[in-house]
């Protein structure tokens, strides 16, 4: 634990300081890390560094290009470009890029994304109960890509279609162990290929820190062999959130996060519990299944303007079985806290480090860009 909260410290030290350290130009941008071509571009580099339970320490670098003349008017978002590529204490290597376009006056929205991942990795086994003891190392290189198309309705509805595609080779696996054995599918790799369509409704004020608003978000996949996949199955998510102002200084979270697998599910394709985003307190995968429900609630006070507070609950489960979801006796709760800090004064850029403590000795740090939800 000493070393975590080291690690923590440290990052927390280098990423104010590179903040601190920045000029700015007449018009509030950052000119240290900043280049600027004609009215159209603005291109932005920075040093990359976080740290969560799956990955260890992680660090490497990225870069952004907005295209000032392409913008969502309606909430006054840039269209831009992300790319990163990041290596860890735990020998993981992940490339990613996500474009995100808007056209016209905001009215069509493509979002972009591809990873690619050289990913060690652990395996418990399948569904909610599995003990601490089946605990296996894997190592796995994916390719994936997903192209989302949506189309703006008035009252800040969306509703789209999307192509995803993803191909999970395992490289290596325990000897002897669950994956070695054969009878999990995806254990000798697994190709997940087909379309899918989405709608959601976004009146969120801010993406990376809301502070009011709401986001629903309604997704439908299907993964078949017709579009070259491995396995057969359907993907249906359901994405509920809400943001309620209390007073001028705090707002609470709330976070409803729905998951339901139907046919051929290779584990890749599972729904996963834990991690930085879905439920703080567990490895992201320790618990995976068919089926899967996460409720979560936080408390953020911002005392002053560039610094809040946060205090979550969470619990949720997986399962099988759909009827089987909501036993009281797999139920998996956490709680937890932590401290978020905005880089800069003229960007919506939040560092944020959290810890969550669940159940049977699970417990996470987690230090990484803005919001958990």
């Amino acid at each position: 634990m000493k070393k975590h909260i080291l690690y923590t410290s440290l990052l927390l030290i280098f990423l104010s300081a590179t903040a601190f350290a920045q000029r700015k130009s007449k018009d509030g941008l950052v000119q240290s890390d900043t280049l600027r071509k004609g009215k159209s571009l603005q291109f932005v580099g920075l040093p990359i560094a976080f740290y969560t339970p799956e990955t260890k320490f992680g660090f490497g670098g990225g870069a952004q290009l907005f295209f000032l003349n392409k913008r969502d008017e309606y909430n006054n978002r840039l269209s831009n470009i992300f790319l990163s590529a990041i290596y860890t204490s735990q020998r993981q290597f992940i490339l990613a890029i996500t474009p995100q376009i808007y056209l016209g006056k905001g009215d069509y929205f493509i979002d972009m994304f591809y990873t690619y991942r050289v990913y060690p990795n652990f395996f418990w086994g399948i569904g909610p109960t599995t003990p601490e003891s089946n605990k296996e190392s894997y190592n796995e290189t994916t390719n994936k890509f997903d192209i989302k198309l949506l189309k703006r309705i008035p009252g800040n509805l969306n509703f789209g279609l999307s192509v995803n595609y993803a191909n999970h080779d395992i490289t290596e696996v325990m000897e002897g162990g669950i994956l070695d054995s054969g009878t999990v599918p995806g254990s000798a790799g697994a190709i997940i290929s087909g379309l899918g369509a989405l709608f959601n409704l976004d009146s969120r004020d801010d993406i990376g820190a809301p502070q009011s608003g709401n986001y629903l978000s309604l997704s439908a996949r299907f993964s078949s062999e017709l579009f070259g996949a491995t396995y057969d199955f359907n993907k249906f998510i359901l994405d509920l959130r809400r943001y309620q102002p209390i007073g001028k200084k705090s707002i609470l979270a709330f976070r409803v996060y729905m998951e339901n697998n139907y046919g051929d599910v290779p584990f890749q394709g599972m729904a996963s519990y834990g991690g930085s985003k879905n439920a703080r307190g567990y490895f992201n995968g320790r618990f995976i299944d068919k089926q899967m429900y996460i409720i979560q609630a936080e408390y953020r006070w911002r005392f002053k303007k560039r610094w809040t507070l946060a205090a979550f609950g969470l619990f949720g489960s997986v399962n099988d079985q759909g009827g089987d979801l909501f036993s009281f006796n797999n139920m998996k709760p956490s709680f937890g806290g932590g401290v978020r800090f905005k880089v800069l004064k003229n960007q919506s850029t939040w560092l944020r480090i959290d810890y969550g403590k669940g159940i049977d000795g699970q417990s996470g740090i987690y230090f990484g860009v803005n919001e958990a939800f």
